[in-house]
């Protein structure tokens, strides 16, 4: 079983993350996005569009999964994770992940109303590697088999 420490460096690792939120059928959306700009404790934050359609999604229903993954030559390594995501306005945090690219996207720069904060906060996992998959529960300290 993969520690805490284990995960997160995982997760640093990769280029990509798949956000899924919930629309107002039920059904389950995915997106591609770059990874979280900060990871603290169990929170992943993520930079987006205030007016995007995952955004307001979360602004319905905050259940979220995240997930992130490797594929390698010979091995394929994949981690889920599970929980809420809250839409942060809070220009402190909206300036504290702020990258020198993102005026590509927010013309206005950290002001912008159209730029928000996703913040993802895990409950639970789910880890696959070598044929194998195991549950996990998060704590701020580690990760434990369920």
């Amino acid at each position: 079983m993969k520690t805490r420490e284990q995960i997160i460096e995982f997760i640093n690792k990769q280029k990509v993350a798949f956000i899924a939120s919930v629309d107002e059928d039920g059904f389950p959306n995915m997106k591609a996005m770059f990874v979280p700009r900060k990871i603290e404790g169990n929170s992943f934050y993520f930079s987006t569009n205030t007016s995007s359609m995952r955004t307001q999604q979360f602004l319905k229903n905050p259940k979220a999964s995240i997930y992130f993954y490797n594929k390698g030559r010979f091995k394929y390594e994949g981690i889920m994770l599970i929980g809420t995501m809250e839409v942060l306005q809070d220009e402190e945090i909206k300036r504290e992940i702020w990258c020198e690219g993102d005026i590509m996207y927010y013309k206005q720069g950290v002001t912008d109303p159209d730029y928000c904060v996703l913040k993802f906060t895990a409950i639970k996992g789910r880890h696959y590697c070598n044929l194998k998959t195991e549950n996990f529960e998060l704590t701020l300290g580690s990760v434990g088999n369920n």
